[in-house]
């Protein structure tokens, strides 16, 4: 969202100085037009004076005092005059030494000419005709005042700019921030959805985010059923293929097959294969894997609970102790993660002499359960054997009946990892390291979509 209103600002800053500019220079450069044509009209006026300044006199052509504007007597005044006529100059006494650059055409000249006491000199020449005798009169006007004007007008209107274009941009991303706060109340929303927070969006949004609100609650609504019903069909097919089953093992005991041992032994051990890996699978099929939203593990919210039916079932006394950060959501499902606790918490208890302690932590190198019991524990060098595949710790180790096969199933599809050592109680510690949600995701579609035997 932060992005869009970046976005949005910044498109706005370049139109608007754009914009701003071409409207500043445009509006600077009439501003001067209409200047320099006053005061070449003004210019103009002062040519014509001096027309009617001139009379005869006793040496011929001069020009009269009194008609003489008193700027023309001052020297480096900023107005000055230059007439030429026949093989004669008349310069005003404001130029002192200095001379009025000549123009090449009739009117206000184009550019500015330098001038006396680096004055910037606007020109205009005039051609009259006065007495019978031609003459080009050049009336000039320091311009540097006008142009110090223009730039403090310049200046004036940058600021004025700069501050219209900051006050455009509180109010633009204010009204922004109003437009876009439902579409960020939704993003927050989703963001608590993936947290667990929530199990569906508000539908209390404008009308343009109803459909994609609609589509999510339905899809998720929809994903849920689907789970719960491929549950429950999952037991149901269980619960169905362990009869015929059990009516197998019962029929391989008959009478009919003791005098055939060695047939016997093949039907009893196929029948074992087959109910180990239909169990197997049956559970590995019923694995959520990545939670729905809503469906996350609270620590806060559901080891109390399941703590409680532990001491219930097992009520000699245990201490059962359980520590997890304030707040902690574990990104997996709740049904996979009360399997996996609850059959290593079972199983700890029932070995336990005295105490089960469970420690959850969370970094940012994923989570990590820790199970710990004081009971006897295992031998070093029958850990790597129980946690082989395919074996499993009640049929290999007398004395523990610890059933690793769906936590090692559960683990194993969220791309975590399983170690068995020795616990600070003296007994068996199973320490279970999940990585963080998106790299298990990933992992749970490589396998999911990996080559198949």
């Amino acid at each position: 969202m932060r992005s869009i209103q970046r976005r949005l600002s910044l498109g706005l800053v370049t139109v608007l100085v754009i914009v701003g500019l071409l409207l500043a220079q445009t509006s600077l450069w009439v501003f001067e037009r209409s200047l320099r044509e006053h005061i070449g009209l003004n210019l103009q006026d002062e040519a014509e004076s001096l027309i009617v300044a001139m009379v005869r006199g006793p040496q011929g052509f001069q020009l009269s005092e009194q008609r003489l504007s008193a700027a023309y007597k001052r020297p480096y005044s900023g107005l000055y005059f230059r007439i030429d006529f026949a093989d004669t100059t008349w310069r005003s006494r404001s130029l002192w030494d200095s001379e009025l650059q000549p123009g090449e055409k009739p009117g206000l000249q184009d550019g500015l000419s330098e001038g006396p006491q680096d004055q910037q000199l606007l020109t205009y020449r005039g051609d009259y005709q006065r007495f019978g005798q031609k003459l080009v009169i050049y009336v000039a006007e320091d311009y540097t005042p006008t142009l110090k004007s223009v730039r403090e007008v310049q200046m004036l209107g940058l600021g004025l700019g700069l501050g219209a274009l900051i006050l455009i941009l509180i109010l633009q991303r204010s009204i922004v921030r109003r437009a876009l706060r439902p579409l960020e109340h939704t993003r927050e929303q989703i963001a608590q959805l993936q947290q667990g927070q929530l199990s569906a969006l508000d539908n209390q949004v404008p009308i343009e985010l109803e459909p994609l609100v609609e589509q999510i609650n339905h899809l998720l609504a929809h994903t849920e059923e689907t789970l719960r019903r491929s549950r429950n069909a999952l037991g149901n097919l269980g619960h169905a293929l362990k009869t015929p089953l059990a009516v197998l093992v019962n029929l391989s005991s008959r009478n009919e097959l003791q005098a055939h041992p060695e047939l016997r032994k093949k039907i009893e051990e196929s029948l074992e294969q087959i109910e180990q890996r239909l169990s197997r699978e049956l559970n590995k099929a019923r694995l959520a894997g990545e939670a729905l939203p809503g469906a996350h593990f609270d620590c806060s919210a559901e080891l109390p609970g399941l703590f409680s039916t532990l001491q219930m079932i097992h009520s000699r006394g245990l201490q059962l102790d359980w520590q997890a950060p304030p707040g902690l959501r574990l990104p997996w499902d709740r049904e996979d993660l009360l399997e996996l606790l609850g059959n290593l918490l079972d199983n700890a208890c029932k070995w336990a002499n005295s105490q089960v302690q469970l420690l959850i932590t969370a970094n940012a190198n994923g989570y990590q359960l820790e199970i710990a019991d004081d009971g006897p524990g295992i031998t070093a060098e029958r850990r790597e054997d129980v946690l082989s595949r395919g074996i499993r710790l009640d049929e290999q180790v007398s004395g523990h009946g610890l059933g690793l096969g769906i936590v090692r199933d559960i683990v194993d599809a969220w791309g975590g990892e399983i170690t068995l050592g020795e616990s600070p109680l003296g007994g068996l510690n199973v320490s279970i390291v999940l990585p963080p949600r998106h790299i298990s995701l990933q992992h749970k579609l490589s396998t999911d979509h990996g080559p198949t035997a």
